[in-house]
């Protein structure tokens, strides 16, 4: 049964390899998928389409929307 999830990821981005200054920010997703970890996957994968130049993201799914 599919149902949609609430998940928010945290990324990190460096201006470039040689510079130590970073940018912040949290994504939001509605994903809807079969389970918490395919959630999981497919929100870090939009976020990595998304944000190509980030080097973390931490995936967090907070809720059951339905």
């Amino acid at each position: 049964m599919v149902h949609t999830y609430e998940v928010l990821v945290d990324i990190k981005e460096f201006a470039d390899q040689a510079n130590s200054i970073c940018q912040c920010g949290t994504s939001r997703y509605e994903i809807m998928a079969e389970s918490k970890q395919n959630a999981d996957n497919m929100a870090r994968s939009q976020a990595r389409r998304e944000h190509p130049n980030g080097t973390e993201y931490d995936v967090r799914v907070t809720r059951l929307l339905s």
